[in-house]
């Protein structure tokens, strides 16, 4: 051991210095303070270059002077044992140092009374700016998890006592001033069906660093159920069995919105039954189920839907699919499927039907169609439905021979007188219908990417002008077969919607029309219009799609004109409504077809701004001959002049026509009279070469 005697006064001024303490003697009596040259150094001071009488008060930070003279007090007092307290001192360079004062009482008088003090200060500068930025990392974690709405728990495994924070306890629905809780409490919140797997999650194996993430529900004392996330982690803790530390969010809302949107992906949003791609997966599995064969398949189709549409209006229609989706599926027994496919057409899967089964639930469907609620605005008008029923019990079905099988018995009910059903026989198929109509699809696809997809153009005339007055051309398509035949809209358009192609066939001969003429729409040597199916109109991205279109090509949005039939209306009319908005804001044109062939099409004239109607051709073709015709396409002409609205006529046939239609007031017309549909080619072409006489489009 050291020698005692060595212990002098350089040997303690050698220590404080090597401690960095700062030591000061305040003499009572007579009020001096000596200070050691570690302090001052601390400080930045040379020793003695300040005056010492109450210098502690004079550098002391005015915020700390109270509680710095407080514990002073308090121990000259006796109430307290020794001196300790924390405060700032002015440094010479202007910065505030942070101090631990510790000290007391070191000499009395006779009577006690204190004489002498001494104690020393520590500079923890460091450790209060390490504090002050936790506190702020702290700050930022309180403010992030009430923010998120996460609450914070921690279980000490060796003493059995968990911590719930408030946020926590307001999760669980609990009322309490501490965060104690009893440490079985939790369990006793949780779900039935949830509590095993959710307590094993809770419980990380010892040694464990990874985080647990669970969600479960629980149920709080009124009853209700709540949806939570926790992450849960093992801390060890030194001479401990460790603790469980872990977080807790409500995310209720937030699984409700997630089970609302994997809803309406499956479902069809007005009737609440599969919707097409949902029905689609549902049939696959099925078929290659083979305790579930035979199945039977059918196809709904609904007879006098359009109708009931003409008669009472679009909301009508809603509720009398509501009323035949809820009569449907009533009819099936728990382990069949319905769905509809889009309009009035429906499809039922029903697993392990015999042919007596499917009888008996297609009379049921059949009467529960009749029986369908039409509203209160419909008393005298009833809906039917035409039925097709196609057996699966090959596991190498596909989904689209079997929906097509259906369909195709559909048509031989719909040929039957409608409102019944028919079986599908591969003897007595239908030409046009059932698995040629599925080969005709894919052959649309194929014909979309090889080139046999041939665009046509019908030009539309001012009567009695030529057609360079107004160079405007309604373009067409023709399906080339592979044996060379062109087969006409009207037989693959019909193939199309029903098989889910008619957007994507719209947007194959828009991009390629604007591709191959969009310079010559720019020169002003002609205007394009396009016909638009009920697909196309509901597609949220279908003017994403055309701006794209006219940005790549250069066509003026004023050449471009968009037709709209009364049937695609019906279909969607919030969304045809809208197209007619955003077309008009673009300066495209639009025009209302087949103008008169339903009860609601002035009902569409009211509420679309549209720049022309065409006239339904069946109005037009026997105009010549049929006083009762020339009275609707003149009354129809006169109500469309006085809205600002360009005619047209379809199916201009003969002079005599023509000569009439120009008496009315009719400003265009199209039909083999006027000129036959050409490729659209050669029209271009030919108007390219001509110097354009007049603005593009078809004006008013």
């Amino acid at each position: 051991m050291a020698d005692d005697t060595k212990r002098n006064g350089e040997f303690w001024a050698l220590a404080l210095d090597r401690a960095q303490l700062g030591l000061w003697d305040w003499n009572l009596a007579t009020g001096d303070c000596y200070y050691s040259p570690t302090w001052w150094k601390m400080l930045g001071y040379a020793e003695g270059e300040l005056d010492t009488s109450d210098l502690w008060l004079k550098l002391t930070h005015p915020d700390d002077c109270e509680r710095a003279l407080a514990s002073g007090d308090r121990h000259i007092a006796g109430d307290t044992e020794s001196i300790e307290t924390e405060l700032r001192l002015k440094h010479k360079d202007g910065r505030w140092v942070w101090v631990l004062d510790r000290g007391g009482i070191v000499e009395r008088d006779a009577e006690g009374k204190p004489l002498r003090l001494m104690g020393v200060q520590t500079d923890i500068t460091r450790q209060k700016e390490a504090e002050a930025a936790l506190e702020q990392v702290n700050v930022r974690l309180r403010l992030a998890l009430a923010a998120s709405g996460t609450g914070i728990w921690h279980y000490d495994i060796g003493t059995n006592k968990s911590y719930w924070d408030p946020r926590t306890r307001e999760i669980f629905g609990m009322v309490s001033d501490t965060d104690e809780v009893t440490a079985d409490l939790w369990h006793t919140y949780l779900h039935p069906d949830d509590k095993e797997a959710t307590e094993r999650a809770h419980l990380p194996p010892p040694g464990s660093k990874s985080v647990t993430a669970t969600q479960y529900r629980i149920v709080r004392r009124d009853g209700s159920v709540r949806h939570v996330e926790s992450l849960v982690r093992l801390i060890a803790v030194a001479g401990s069995a460790g603790q469980i530390l872990g977080t807790v969010r409500d995310i209720t809302d937030e699984t409700k919105r997630a089970e609302e949107l994997a809803y309406a992906a499956h479902h069809d949003a007005l009737t609440g039954l599969w919707n097409r791609s949902a029905f689609d997966r549902l049939l696959a599995e099925n078929i290659g189920a083979a305790d579930r064969l035979p199945l039977a398949v059918f196809y709904v189709d609904l007879d006098y839907f359009k109708a009931l549409n003409d008669y009472a209006g679009h909301a009508a229609g809603d509720i009398a699919l509501k009323s035949v989706a809820g009569g449907i599926r009533a009819s099936l027994p728990p382990s069949a499927h319905a769905a509809r496919l889009g309009g009035d057409e429906f499809a039922l899967l029903v697993p392990n039907c015999s042919d007596a089964c499917a009888e008996r639930l297609a009379r049921a469907v059949l009467a529960a169609v009749r029986d369908a609620d039409l509203g209160s605005a419909v008393s005298s008008r009833r809906l039917a439905a035409s039925i097709g029923i196609a057996f699966v019990r090959d596991p190498r079905t596909t989904v689209t021979d079997a929906l097509a099988c259906a369909d195709d018995a559909c048509y031989a009910a719909k040929a039957g007188g409608r409102d019944r059903f028919a079986v599908f026989s591969a003897e007595t198929a239908s030409g046009a219908g059932g698995l040629n109509a599925a080969r005709l699809a894919a052959d649309l696809v194929d014909a979309m990417e090889d080139s046999r997809l041939k665009l046509f153009g019908q030009e539309i005339h001012r009567l009695g002008r030529p057609w360079q007055d107004s160079r405007h051309v309604e373009v067409l398509a023709r399906l080339e077969a592979r044996n060379g035949k062109l087969i006409l809209p009207g037989e693959f358009m019909p193939v199309a919607e029903r098989f889910g192609l008619a957007a994507r066939l719209d947007r194959w001969i828009i991009r390629t029309a604007l591709s191959r003429h969009g310079r010559a729409m720019l020169s002003g040597a002609v205007s394009l219009g396009f016909n638009l199916s009920a697909q196309t109109l509901s597609d949220p991205q279908l003017w994403d799609f055309v701006d794209a279109a006219i940005a790549e090509n250069g066509a003026p949005p004023s050449a471009i004109g968009f037709e709209i039939t009364e049937t695609a209306a019906v279909t969607n009319f919030d969304a045809a409504e809208e197209f007619v908005r955003r077309a008009r804001l673009r300066h495209c044109r639009v025009s209302l077809d087949d103008f008169g062939a339903g009860m609601s099409s002035f009902e569409y004239l009211r509420r679309f701004p549209i720049d022309a109607i065409k006239i339904d051709g069946s109005f037009v073709q026997h105009i010549a001959d049929s006083r009762f015709d020339r009275e609707i396409v003149s009354a129809i002409a006169g109500i469309a002049r006085s809205m600002g609205c360009a005619v047209v006529a379809e199916k201009v046939e003969g002079k005599s026509a023509l000569e009439i239609l120009v008496g009315m007031g009719v400003g265009y017309g199209q039909g083999y009279f006027l000129h036959r549909p050409e490729p659209l080619e050669a029209i271009v072409a030919r108007a390219a070469a001509e110097k354009p006489q007049a603005r593009v489009g078809v004006a008013k």
